[in-house]
């Protein structure tokens, strides 16, 4: 059984001879243990994809999460002047904005003032005029990166035609190279949309302040990531993850959850499985509460699961009320036991997962979220070896 179709028979609660492990790298820890500039992993397509597969062998991984999107191949044109130092890289770019890249997280880029970009002013904004919303701070923010693609205020984003070739462009090239292993794609949840254009404070008083029109927002953010799917399921994606970050109890209560998220992620997982692909979603923190909310989306299966004190899940009490319902991808707390654990507690973590998880099939060894950056290469080496040793069925 090869890594691809591990994942695949564990995402379909499908005997395994092991479970699969499938962590989430944070960028960060790309930039720390990649020989690559940090700014050509972020930017550069080819770069990424090449990354994220070099990483899925020295680790040993069964799969891989392509969590950018593509990026146009001249995308140094842009360019008017590049620095770097032992803090990091900072590239200015010809429209006077300023991207800084440091040595162990994502880059950010400010005004030609250092200033964070502007967000759209929930009072202001109109649902029906795009002009009120194709706003700097929202398509940079949501797209990783300045503005490198001309997004007109009569570009239709609910239609696959209008992605230009390259936003597929790190998918494709993974994919091509990586036959064997698990190839994931990601998009944003509607929900994620929304809390990217206000900026997070505003966007939560928004959902209070001006219900309605949030929700004329989050269909039409459907609709684009409807669009985004349709364009990676052409490239044959072995699943696809729905990030929607904000949306445990650390930001919205239930009831909130039920109305603002469920029925717009609903519509992604339908298009989805019309292309006959598994989908699962990312959601941070505290879900205890919200596991049959989320079945109630239609998701295949869930990632993260944070337990305490990061979350609020218990793997055994999830498998034991979901198993036949979700997959379950993740619970180790990538933090106090993965970041800051010693050797031995690290192994205890992981051999109790193991052992909760492959009973029935349908789990994915992972950090609950992505890996830090500083967590030491060898722990992700070792907790491939651990599987092979104590993960066997």
């Amino acid at each position: 059984m090869n890594s691809r179709e591990r994942v695949q028979a564990a995402m379909e609660h499908k005997s395994v001879d092991r479970v699969p492990v499938m962590c989430q790298l944070a960028l960060g820890h790309y930039f720390i243990n990649s020989e690559y500039k940090s700014s050509d992993i972020w930017f550069d397509s080819e770069t990424f994809a090449k990354v994220l597969l070099e990483f899925q062998q020295q680790y040993g991984f069964d799969g891989i999460l392509v969590n950018l999107p593509g990026r146009p191949s001249h995308w140094r044109d842009f360019l008017k002047s590049y620095e770097s130092n032992e803090e990091g890289e900072r590239l200015t770019w010809k429209t006077g904005l300023v991207t800084i890249v440091p040595v162990d997280d994502n880059p950010r880029t400010y005004t030609d003032n250092s200033r964070p970009l502007p967000r759209v002013d929930y009072h202001k904004v109109d649902p029906a005029n795009p002009g009120t919303y194709r706003f700097p701070g929202y398509v940079w923010n949501t797209w990783h990166t300045p503005n490198l693609w001309d997004i007109g205020m009569d570009t239709d984003l609910s239609a696959q035609a209008s992605y230009p070739d390259w936003f597929t462009a790190s998918l494709r090239t993974a994919r091509d190279r990586g036959p064997e292993i698990s190839v994931h794609a990601e998009v944003f949840s509607p929900f994620t949309h929304l809390m990217e254009l206000f900026g997070y404070e505003q966007a939560l008083l928004a959902l209070m302040d001006v219900p309605s029109k949030c929700h004329e927002l989050l269909s039409i953010f459907a609709c684009h990531v409807i669009a985004q799917v349709k364009c990676y399921a052409a490239c044959e994606p072995d699943a696809v993850n729905v990030s929607s970050a904000f949306a445990g109890a650390g930001f919205i209560s239930r009831d909130m959850y039920r109305e603002f998220v469920v029925p717009y992620e609903q519509r992604v997982v339908q298009i989805v499985h019309e292309y006959k692909l598994p989908v699962y979603v990312h959601t941070c923190g505290a879900i205890g509460d919200r596991l049959e909310l989320i079945s109630k989306s239609g998701y295949d299966g869930i990632d993260t699961l944070d337990p305490p004190p990061l979350g609020t899940v218990d793997l055994a009490e999830a498998k034991k009320k979901f198993a036949e319902r979700f997959f379950f991808k993740g619970n180790l707390d990538a933090v106090n036991e993965m970041l800051h654990a010693d050797d031995a507690m690290f192994e205890k973590a992981v051999r109790e997962r193991l052992e909760i998880g492959k009973s029935g099939s349908g789990y994915i060894l992972s950090s609950a979220c992505s890996v830090a950056p500083h967590v030491k290469p060898q722990r992700l080496k070792d907790m491939v070896s651990l599987t092979e040793k104590y993960g066997r069925l």
